[in-house]
């Protein structure tokens, strides 16, 4: 069985990454977990078998290669039943198991569920673990209290650490207890690379195309898969009970059209939980605003100040100029601030 260090190493000869120290010392815990999980080792008379090794809860700043590590690691699992999934797609799904499992008349729905997932994986290997909705919040612990029980083993990444999840939530005592099952279940490491891969990916990256055409819509295309590194997946966010669908998404990087996101009847919230959830948002086909579209607009400026305001990198199509884009219509002063925090989201190393 190669170890990750080889593969790491491999691929630094090979010049697709970069060594990095902070990297290279999280693999010998990738491997402690993957070497029990893929070779696992029956003990005493009975050769019980053994107990499941903690898990690793791996915590850092964006774009430092927390998704990277979690890729190589969960691609090399042998036979090791792996579901690598981005947590709030999970826990989407979670919800939707729990809706079928009322339907039986069952007292709790969390355990059938719970039995579901532990019956089809031995790992799940987890992106961007964060909990912003109070719903998770109140299950949360109880599922993952069942999924270790059964022998389930969890790899998560992070921008936060354990303590700060859920951070000012409501209700945010029923939720402590998943903290500490965090800390009993899982090793909690920081990745403390002082280097931001994504901000050196953007480096010199155009993030404004116009006007929208052939041209633009093939490099955002490639600005996409250089970024995002593969196909993306729906990601479906919990707004107040309301689901807001996001076409694509994939390591912190999401993509969605004007339409989509504006076109809809979405409002702050639903911003600021997409903010919260995507680290860049390459946005396609914004048209020119004004009077015939002026719900759309506003919706526009409340996406812009909440992405702002969150330092989410936004890269985007759009059919005029940042000051070009609001001519006639109520709200043309307004949308200068607009156009100006546009002008500023494109400089050199915003968000960082």
């Amino acid at each position: 069985m190669t170890d990750l260090r080889t593969l790491y190493d491999q691929r630094i000869a090979d010049g697709s990454l970069t060594a990095d120290p902070a990297q290279e010392a999280v693999l010998p815990e990738l491997d402690r977990i993957r070497t029990a999980l893929m070779n696992p080792e029956k003990k005493g008379f009975f050769r019980r078998a053994p107990e499941p090794p903690k898990g690793l809860y791996l915590w850092g700043g964006v774009g430092r290669g927390k998704s990277m590590l979690m890729d190589m690691f969960a691609a090399n699992m042998g036979d090791v039943p792996v579901r690598r999934v981005h947590f709030h797609a999970f826990m989407q799904e979670i919800h939707s198991a729990m809706h079928e499992a009322r339907k039986t008349g069952v007292d709790d729905a969390i355990a059938p569920v719970a039995e579901q997932v532990a019956a089809s994986v031995k790992l799940l290997a987890f992106d961007e673990m964060q909990i912003s909705d109070i719903t998770d919040a109140m299950i949360v612990g109880r599922l993952f209290q069942a999924l270790f029980a059964a022998g389930v083993v969890v790899v998560t990444t992070s921008n936060r650490v354990p303590d700060d999840l859920y951070k000012d939530g409501l209700n945010r005592q029923i939720f402590l207890p998943f903290i500490e099952l965090i800390k009993e279940k899982m090793e909690v490491w920081e990745l403390t690379s002082p280097r931001d891969y994504r901000q050196d990916r953007l480096a010199g990256t155009q993030s404004y195309f116009t006007p929208v055409n052939a041209e633009s819509r093939a490099a955002m295309d490639a600005v996409w898969s250089d970024l995002a590194g593969g196909e993306g997946q729906e990601l479906t966010l919990r707004v107040k009970g309301r689901d807001v669908v996001i076409p694509q998404f994939r390591n912190g990087v999401a993509r969605a059209g004007f339409h989509t996101l504006c076109g809809h009847a979405l409002g702050a919230a639903d911003y600021l939980t997409l903010a919260d959830a995507v680290r860049v948002l390459l946005l396609d086909n914004i048209p020119t605003l004004g009077r015939s579209n002026f719900n759309e607009a506003k919706r526009f400026v409340t996406l812009i100040d909440a992405l702002y305001e969150a330092k989410v990198r936004l890269i985007c199509s759009a059919a005029a100029s940042p000051e070009m884009l609001y001519l006639e219509g109520e709200g043309i002063f307004e949308f200068e601030r607009t156009a100006s925090r546009l002008r500023e989201m494109q400089a050199e190393g915003w968000g960082t």
